[in-house]
């Protein structure tokens, strides 16, 4: 079911935050393509449209009758979530890791999350794989909404009980509720805060080396993650990959 689109009224776009920080140069755009700055600029609900780069899928369905699919994306500047993006099974098997897209949708918002719905897109010649960005330091700082959508690390985080009273790691869904397969959230903290990680299941099922090893996790467990900086209502980090925190 598509989400309805909300637009908040305190919005973090409106308070400036995105726009506190600089932006490095990009490679030349095509004619009518705005930069990441630009795209931060603009209001929400206008139409936009932006050269970005497969970076995840989060899965292809069909619903009364259309296919579709979200995508995480992103270019050297900045991360654009693609939601709902209308295409065919082989249009979405031919948006591989790194292929370049031209999307032009509308920017929207929802609970915080900044991205692209009701859009279109065209594939084009050119390719980029990022590389995750350190956000450990920003973690409880205002700042970490820069990297929002963004391919993301975070190091030397400590495994929490999943719910007040428990000794397990993890839960399926984020009140327990659900089995094998849905998703599933765990608690990691650094420095006496603790935030709540989630693996994504459109992203990362069952079969997946992550939400395998996620399953193993065990309370005081010192890791590494990486992911997606999405948010919802706060930072909601849809993880891809776990390991043992690296030796310093």
């Amino acid at each position: 079911m598509k989400k309805t689109t909300m637009i908040m009224a305190a919005s973090l776009m409106a308070a400036g935050i995105f726009g506190a920080f600089s932006v490095s140069a990009e490679a030349e755009k095509s004619e009518g393509v705005m930069t990441y700055e630009e795209y931060l600029a603009a209001e929400l609900d206008s139409e936009v449209t932006v050269e970005t780069y497969v970076q995840a899928k989060q899965g292809w369905w069909e619903e009364e009758g259309q296919g579709q699919a979200t995508i995480y994306t992103q270019d050297e500047d900045g991360a654009y979530f693609i939601y709902n993006l209308p295409c065919t099974q082989e249009e979405y098997d031919a948006m591989v890791e790194g292929a370049k897209m031209k999307i032009t949708g509308y920017k929207s918002e929802w609970s915080g999350e900044v991205e692209i719905v009701d859009a279109v897109f065209e594939m084009e010649e050119g390719s980029y794989i990022a590389e995750p960005v350190d956000v450990t330091e920003f973690l409880g700082k205002d700042e970490i909404i820069k990297y929002m959508n963004q391919k993301v690390s975070f190091k030397g985080m400590t495994v929490e009980p999943a719910a007040e009273g428990s000794d397990s790691a993890f839960l399926y869904n984020w009140d327990g509720s659900g089995e094998e397969g849905n998703d599933l959230y765990f608690n990691v903290s650094l420095d006496g805060n603790t935030y709540s990680f989630t693996v994504e299941s459109y992203l990362c099922g069952a079969d997946t080396d992550v939400y395998k090893a996620v399953k193993e996790l065990k309370v005081g467990d010192v890791i590494d993650l990486e992911g997606y900086l999405y948010w919802y209502n706060g930072i909601n980090p849809h993880i891809t990959a776990v390991a043992p925190a690296a030796a310093e």
